[in-house]
């Protein structure tokens, strides 16, 4: 990786697995210099995921659009942002092991969605569940 002070190359000095985000958090500090910043180093479901709707057609898999439809029912809640990033993790996290060929279908991103809402707040699930039909 280059620096993002002067694009020169950088060596990591620490390094730690976030397992509840399925990242890699980096600490990496210039050859040149000599500065210091992290990283966060994560899986890109874009590329590697297809979603197959009950239509029959095929997508790659949008983290942000799950991203806005959580933040668009946690609207409500003051910490809205926050909350849906970490409900964007977790529902990655819980998707991650029902993947199947590299493809998922659109209801199960919308039932596990919809399982993690109502455990966190049951007005968001309810604003999830009126435009997300399982």
């Amino acid at each position: 990786m280059v620096c993002i002070y002067c694009s020169d190359e950088t060596h990591v000095t620490n390094s730690r697995p976030q397992r509840r985000s399925n990242q890699v958090w980096r600490r990496r500090q210039c050859l040149s210099c000599k500065a210091i910043f992290s990283t966060e180093e994560a899986a890109n479901y874009t590329a590697a995921w297809s979603i197959r709707a009950a239509s029959g057609t095929i997508e790659p898999f949008s983290r942000d659009k799950l991203f806005l439809s959580l933040y668009k029912s946690c609207q409500h809640r003051k910490s809205a942002v926050a909350d849906a990033r970490a409900l964007t993790d977790t529902i990655t996290s819980k998707l991650l092991p029902q993947v199947r060929n590299g493809s998922l279908g659109d209801k199960t991103i919308t039932q596990t969605a919809l399982v993690a809402l109502s455990r966190f707040d049951k007005a968001a699930a309810t604003h999830y569940q009126a435009f997300h039909k399982l």
